[in-house]
């Protein structure tokens, strides 16, 4: 969590930045979304999709995509006054997975973007988190022509650990995006307030 407040002259307390990891699977919005909340020009990391990535890089339902991110992406929203959130975008195939570990160094939460035409390829992103103990939501990004599925039925199929919410967004809306950052950090400041606790209880 990357935090930098402290007490002003004033007793005003200066603004917290906190790092917040959006994951998933490939061609699932990771790099729209950060995009599209970022008021900051997002730093991106794409590169043109190549015939020799064809055989790794399955473009079922996602075939109009020519580019892929081959590093992070990154971008920065305020949230309110005085809370500013750092937003690392990873790369969703699994030959790049040797960045998470790096990307998820203090990092408060996660959100793990999931299309429901291919919801079996953001299984790693739910796995790796779940297993690392780091906060996360899963934020069902709806396409168009994809079949509906309510927040229930989704953590039913992805078994996710009782009390991980499931949200619904359009990753290329700001609003909508904003509302699933917002739901992940309160999420996440229960979480870690909870084990906080145990840890002294």
């Amino acid at each position: 969590m990357v935090s930098e407040h402290s007490d002003t002259a004033d007793g005003e307390t200066a603004a917290l930045a906190l790092k917040i990891l959006v994951a998933g699977g490939f061609g699932v919005g990771k790099t729209t979304l950060v995009g599209s909340v970022s008021e900051i020009r997002p730093l991106r990391t794409e590169e043109l999709l190549s015939e020799a990535g064809q055989s790794v890089d399955d473009t079922d339902c996602v075939d109009q995509k020519t580019t892929t991110t081959v590093a992070m992406d990154f971008g920065r929203i305020t949230i309110r006054s005085g809370l500013s959130l750092y937003l690392f975008g990873t790369p969703g195939q699994d030959r790049f997975w040797f960045l998470w570990d790096e990307l998820a160094q203090g990092a408060l939460g996660a959100v793990v973007l999931a299309d429901t035409r291919r919801l079996e390829d953001c299984f790693p992103a739910v796995d790796y988190f779940e297993h690392r103990r780091i906060p996360f939501v899963v934020a069902v990004n709806c396409f168009a022509g994809a079949r509906h599925h309510g927040a229930p039925d989704v953590a039913r199929a992805l078994d996710l650990d009782g009390g991980t919410p499931v949200v619904l967004c359009d990753a290329r809306d700001r609003d909508s995006g904003k509302e699933v950052l917002i739901r992940l950090v309160e999420y996440a400041g229960r979480m870690h307030t909870a084990r906080l606790l145990d840890s002294v209880g």
